[in-house]
């Protein structure tokens, strides 16, 4: 396979096997098991061994389908929070509220598309074989990808972190793989209901977090009766009936797509731009990885571990901020930040004092000696975090 097809697969890291196997031996699984008559009955660990090997033989169904991506996160009306004129798809910190859609067609990890509608324009990220386009209707710009030498760093995602397809963007598959990799002995593991997501009866594996701190109630990831593939993840807040957080498949047909889905040439006057692959933020490579674990980079650190971690940064240099706006989606990162503390509350204690802004399922704390806290924890957890030393 050509490294520009490498560049934005579906890539499976066989490591997540023995994570997630690692997360049925630590934590205490409830082997209750509430199935559809049309479902054989599996217990959790069933459930989590087949998905596991679902994802080590790193092969997806041929398929096409509609996902949607809706946050209610409860945040208060913030500048960036809706996609700004002229940009297709949306923008990422827009993810954090309302719905939005990706419509995918996969035939294999040379071979899909994805799409990123928007009211009057969409965003196409094209891989057939070797050539990889990203299509920008609303800036008409057509642009081929390549990898930089050395780097295979997009083979846990398909996304390029430019534009509207930025990585936040998540699908079922991927944010599955992410809760169930990060779930460990302060999780409970279940299985819930068996449901229906786009017309497929599904199984549901549910992580509920021990820690008293956590604003998180459980999270539901439902995996199709038959593919055992992640079709829905859903996040539920304490004391929320309904979920602040849900990607989905809308709708999804597991038939192989038409050749032509995966044809593309640029239109006549479209700027044609070539650009090599970026490595995520905070990409390290394989086998530095585990040298520096424990290393903090410059941008913050992360107090605690698991469900109450609480992420401790230092406020951006916005000096510059409107000068840099591309480099952030388009989002003013300034009138974001000042957004945010106009919205939160004067609070004070033995840590200092500053602004907290609490949503369903996020509290975020802001110091008047210049750090951001923010984590899915009480305050008092941030509080204790902005006191820690370190």
């Amino acid at each position: 396979m050509s490294k520009r097809a490498r560049a934005v697969r579906w890539g499976v890291p066989v490591a997540a096997v023995a994570v997630v196997a690692a997360a049925v031996g630590t934590g205490p699984v409830i082997a209750a098991v509430r199935s559809d008559p049309s479902l054989p009955e599996r217990t959790a660990e069933q459930l989590l061994a087949d998905v596991a090997r679902t994802w080590q033989n790193g092969r997806m169904p041929q398929m096409s389908g509609t996902i949607v991506e809706t946050a209610s996160l409860g945040l208060p009306a913030l500048p960036g929070l809706t996609t700004p004129p002229g940009h297709a798809g949306a923008s990422p910190v827009s993810l954090l509220s309302g719905s939005h859609q990706l419509k995918i067609w996969y035939a294999g990890e040379d071979r899909f598309r994805l799409m990123l509608p928007g009211e009057m324009s969409e965003t196409d990220l094209i891989a057939n074989g070797g050539t990889v386009w990203l299509w920008d209707s609303a800036a008409n710009t057509a642009t081929r990808l390549t990898t930089p030498e050395g780097h295979d760093h997009a083979a846990h995602t398909p996304f390029p972190t430019r534009s509207g397809l930025a990585s936040p963007y998540a699908t079922p598959d991927r944010l599955a793989r992410q809760v169930l990799e990060a779930a460990g002995a302060d999780t409970a593991i279940s299985v819930g209901d068996a449901v229906t997501v786009a017309g497929r009866a599904a199984y549901q594996i549910v992580l509920t977090p021990k820690p008293a701190d956590s604003l998180i109630k459980d999270i539901r990831v439902a995996l199709d009766g038959e593919k055992l593939m992640p079709l829905r993840v859903q996040v539920y807040a304490k004391g929320a009936a309904e979920p602040v957080f849900e990607v989905g498949f809308e709708s999804l047909s597991f038939t192989a797509p038409a050749p032509e889905n995966f044809t593309f040439t640029p239109p006549p006057g479209a700027k044609v731009e070539q650009e090599a692959v970026s490595p995520p933020a905070g990409h390290r490579p394989r086998e530095a990885a585990h040298a520096h674990d424990h290393d903090h980079d410059d941008h913050g650190r992360v107090v605690g571990s698991g469900w109450d971690s609480v992420l401790v940064t230092a406020l951006p240099d916005l000096s510059g901020a409107k000068r840099d706006e591309d480099r952030h989606g388009g989002v003013d990162l300034a009138a974001l930040l000042d957004g945010l503390e106009k919205a939160a509350t004067p609070v004070s204690g033995e840590w200092g004092s500053g602004r907290l802004l609490r949503t369903k399922v996020v509290s975020i704390l802001i110091t008047d000696d210049g750090r951001l806290l923010a984590g899915a924890v009480t305050p008092q957890a941030l509080y204790r975090a902005a006191g820690a030393k370190g």
